[in-house]
């Protein structure tokens, strides 16, 4: 199975970035892992927050296909907690899926198309965190769900 993290905006902070890719190389031992970004719109200070959410969600949806399974990382999503999300993604795996893509909004979020395109949705909290940071926090996740999987020493119960 392939794994896409897709965010909407690119990273300007080295360390964040740093941490991204340091995941994702982990990541990259138990499955392919990729990240896609979806350029920042231009000149949105003219738009409203409605019309963001739907210029990003037509960029989101263009970068997913009909046989993806797409979970939108969204803080009305399910709150799972580390062993959960792990068994989560085991049966993800199990189901026969080709590509699993979890997706990262804008600042306001996500059009309405998005979210009935989505499969589930996850929230990492009912806190609210910079777009950025939560991109490092989910690579992270991803990889102790993986060792969890793996029975290795990196998850403390």
């Amino acid at each position: 199975m392939n794994i896409e993290l897709t965010a909407v905006g690119k990273t300007d902070s080295e360390e964040v970035e740093s941490l991204i890719a340091a995941y994702a190389k982990r990541i990259n031992f138990y499955c392919k892992f990729a990240m896609t970004v979806v350029p920042d719109l231009r000149n949105n200070r003219s738009m409203t927050s409605k019309q963001q959410k739907s210029a990003e969600g037509a960029a989101i949806l263009r970068t997913i296909s009909e046989s993806d399974y797409v979970i939108l990382l969204d803080e009305r999503g399910e709150e799972l907690r580390s062993v959960q999300f792990a068994d989560m993604m085991r049966k993800r795996m199990n189901s026969g899926i080709k590509r699993l893509v979890f997706v990262i909004g804008g600042p306001y979020g996500f059009s309405d198309e998005v979210y009935a395109r989505a499969d589930y949705k996850l929230s990492l909290s009912k806190m609210t965190f910079p777009h950025q940071f939560v991109r490092a926090v989910f690579a992270e996740q991803l990889y102790r769900a993986f060792t969890i999987l793996n029975n290795e020493p990196y998850h403390h119960e």
